[in-house]
């Protein structure tokens, strides 16, 4: 029986594939499986916390520690209910841009502007599918300012040094009328969760 399983986000998969596998290259501790569910689940958080149950019944007897790969992502508090229900834990923090930027840093975003839109590495190279076409502003541009029209700025909060990252997400901020601004977090809290079940699992 293998005996870890990261049921994740697929916005958190190039970064979970990386993590583990530094991790498995450092040897000492169990494998770790990786199962993604789809990205655009990111768009309707009210469908996630029955897809992740979905995903840890279909795995259960297979491994002996199951992780849910998800903040709260906007489920308010259901995806937490249905961890409780099936006996896993979830990553920390109500969203993925806490888990990077750390909670302090977050804090401090929000409390000097409101009006942030966050986009991660995965969301800025998918901003025009997931962003655009997913919120139908491709085909209803009139709804560009019903969505942002509380936004004053855009920040990329950077896991890796990338040049054409930052082009598009400045490209996307301009997309959308909004000041835009980095913060390079690295892989945040990401790197910890991995640690910590992978030791508990040992």
């Amino acid at each position: 029986m293998s005996k870890v399983l990261v049921v994740a986000c697929g916005a958190l998969a190039k970064e979970l594939r990386h993590l583990i596998s530094a991790l498995e290259n450092e040897g000492g501790g169990p494998g770790i499986d990786l199962e993604c569910l789809p990205a655009k689940l990111h768009n309707r958080p009210e469908l996630i916390p029955e897809a992740v149950r979905d995903r840890v019944r279909a795995a259960r007897g297979r491994y002996q520690t199951i992780l849910v790969g998800y903040a709260d992502c906007g489920t308010g508090g259901l995806l937490d209910k249905v961890c409780r229900e099936e006996g896993v834990e979830r990553l920390p923090g109500p969203h993925c841009y806490e888990l990077y930027a750390g909670t302090e840093g977050f804090t401090h975003l929000q409390e000097e502007e409101l009006g942030t839109l966050y986009l991660t590495d995965y969301l800025v190279r998918h901003f025009e599918r997931l962003i655009l076409e997913g919120l139908g502003i491709l085909d209803h541009p009139e709804l560009q300012d019903v969505y942002f029209k509380n936004y004053t700025r855009l920040v990329h909060l950077s896991q890796e040094p990338d040049p054409e990252l930052d082009r598009l997400a400045r490209q996307a901020a301009d997309r959308l009328g909004l000041r835009f601004e980095k913060m390079a977090t690295g892989y945040g809290g990401l790197v910890d969760a991995l640690v910590e079940i992978r030791e508990r699992a040992a």
